[in-house]
């Protein structure tokens, strides 16, 4: 309320009473967007206007959907794609972020799964296992 300037929060703290009350407190035309892609359907559900999404980069059509539908309000079709996610969403971060999207990104043949140094790719059971829920739980198109 006291700064012009600032009109939005990306809100990954996974802290669900933190968020709630940052909704519910907010100024009018205040956006609160999840930073945290597997809480991003019930932080939408509390009134949160949209996400920065990793996943989204692979699954672009599928968690846009999601999004698209919560902000409609229907939260019985969005949960289903929610629940499409739940298997491919820890694997993307269980080795560090980006290798475990670049991995994804790799196997549905938009990019390797190059990172420069500090960074390291996914390990090759991980890229298995990816490979495999990408092929279980989404269309792969092309």
């Amino acid at each position: 309320n006291e700064f012009d300037n600032i009109v939005g929060i990306k809100e990954a703290s996974g802290n669900f009473d933190q968020i709630t009350h940052i909704i519910k407190d907010r100024p009018a035309n205040f956006l609160v967007i999840s930073g945290d892609d597997n809480i991003t359907y019930p932080l939408m559900a509390l009134g949160a206007d949209g996400v920065i999404s990793v996943a989204a980069n692979a699954f672009p059509r599928d968690f846009a959907n999601m999004v698209r539908l919560c902000l409609n309000g229907e939260y019985v079709k969005a949960r289903k794609l929610h629940y499409q996610f739940m298997d491919i969403l820890p694997l993307l971060y269980s080795e560090g972020s980006p290798g475990g999207i670049k991995a994804a990104l790799n196997t549905l043949k938009i990019c390797t799964e190059y990172v420069r140094l500090p960074l390291a790719p996914v390990s090759k059971a991980l890229q298995n296992k990816i490979a495999e829920v990408i092929k279980e739980k989404f269309e792969v198109v092309g």
